[in-house]
């Protein structure tokens, strides 16, 4: 094998002499900083590549910088990107050997042992640095804002911004970040993620499950548009109060939604199987009469007719029936939503409902999308908190109770049914 080694100001523009001196062929096997940047002195770093005898081309560079030097800027920053990305496969088998050998380590000498060890810390060092070359054409599209954003957030930005937050929104945090974050966090991407992660935790209101009070009971209001599953989710609810906490709960039922006799039937099928109280509300009066009915209940759940976020009708139904509550319960309404359709829609459907006094949100068909930023978002514009998610059709077992660990763990590295729960 011949050894060769190349230089350059950057470990990018040394591996670029190095592929164009020797090919595609060619393994990195190391690459060192040999000289500090400072007052009057550009940086420099050596790569050092290996090639098989036989696959060693024949000499073309003075050919190809021609070609380079009449390619567009795009042209030679996506050439930049594919060479970097063939040394990122290169860097990640170097460290494949090195754990293969980290193994072995009770065999071998300790001054051989402390060696590898180094070698790992700087395999770790040259992977964040290619990463970051990676992204270091991405200021085109960051951010139009006062402060410069440095490339370490590049890949925190890419992640939030293809979750569909709010631009407005996703700005925001990062000049929160930029102007909090400890200058000696921002020298790796994963400290910058890691730091990104507990602001949106701090961003995210949920509400905490709490058991009813000694002699008292809770009465929970679904509202929310058509097909979110909204009775699912009350079933999912019931199941839960009656026989999945420490206490098993009286849990009854009241069903508004009298507009679809299927809604009616399945909720009846659910409270025949789990052995609850049922009542039917046709007009807003009899509201007080029903909930009055399950005064024997430790939790009523109440199911409502679903209808178009601007079906003004239907709302002032629902609003009249709470108006018209004349007993001692405090209904807590929660609004229900789809987590599969952007932010916009999100926030039409909660101002729309926001007359009836949402007091929390439940968001729904978690498995259905793999992009959570617009809840972020609809959270952190409206500080309405969270109390539930949704992540399937199976009653009971999909059902999560809220938590900004788990939403913030969704929006950064996607959900998968199993893994997330």
């Amino acid at each position: 094998m011949k050894i060769l080694t190349f230089s350059g100001a950057t470990p990018a523009e040394a591996l670029k002499k190095a592929q164009l001196e020797v090919g595609e062929e060619a393994m990195l096997i190391e690459t060192r900083e040999v000289q500090k940047k400072s007052l009057g002195k550009s940086a420099l770093y050596e790569i050092v590549v290996g090639i098989e005898e036989d696959l060693f081309p024949k000499p073309r560079v003075k050919i190809e910088e021609s070609l380079m030097k009449q390619r567009p800027l795009a042209q030679k920053s996506s050439d930049v990107l594919y060479n970097i990305s063939e040394a990122a496969k290169q860097i990640s088998k170097i460290a494949e050997v090195t754990e293969e050998d980290q193994r072995i380590t009770r065999q071998i000498p300790k001054h051989e042992s402390e060696d590898l060890k180094r070698i790992k810390v700087e395999i770790e060092k040259l992977g964040d640095k290619v990463k970051l070359i990676q992204n270091m054409f991405w200021s085109e599209k960051s951010p139009k804002m006062t402060t410069a954003i440095p490339p370490e957030f590049a890949e925190i930005y890419r992640l939030t911004h293809e979750s569909g937050m709010d631009q407005n929104h996703l700005d925001e945090i990062m000049q929160l970040t930029l102007e909090h974050m400890p200058s000696k966090m921002r020298e790796s991407s994963e400290t910058v993620k890691r730091y990104f992660q507990v602001l949106m935790r701090k961003m995210i209101p949920v509400r905490l499950e709490t058991p009813p009070k000694n002699g008292g009971k809770k009465v929970i209001m679904l509202v929310g548009p058509t097909g979110v599953g909204k009775t699912t989710s009350i079933a999912k609810l019931a199941a839960r109060f009656s026989y999945l906490l420490d206490k098993k709960y009286k849990v009854g039922l009241v069903v508004l939604d009298t507009y679809r006799i299927g809604a009616v039937e399945q909720l009846m099928q659910y409270a025949r199987m789990m052995k609850l109280g049922i009542e039917t509300v046709v007009d807003p009066p009899e509201f007080s009469s029903a909930l009055n009915a399950l005064r024997y209940s430790d939790y009523i759940l109440i199911d409502t007719m679903g209808s178009s976020p601007y079906d003004k009708g239907k709302i002032e139904k629902i609003y009249e029936c709470l108006k018209g509550n004349n007993t001692d319960y405090t209904v807590d309404v929660v609004l229900v939503m789809p987590s599969s359709i952007k932010y916009e829609d999100l926030k039409a459907t909660y101002d729309n409902f926001a007359s009836l006094g949402i007091d929390t949100m439940m968001f729904t068909k978690l498995d259905e999308t793999r992009g959570f930023g617009n809840i972020f978002s609809l959270v952190y514009e409206t500080k309405v908190p969270i109390s539930y998610f949704s992540v399937g059709q199976e009653v009971p077992e999909d059902l999560v109770v809220a938590t900004s660990d788990f939403l913030v763990e969704c929006l950064m590295n996607g959900f998968t049914k199993g893994e997330n729960v």
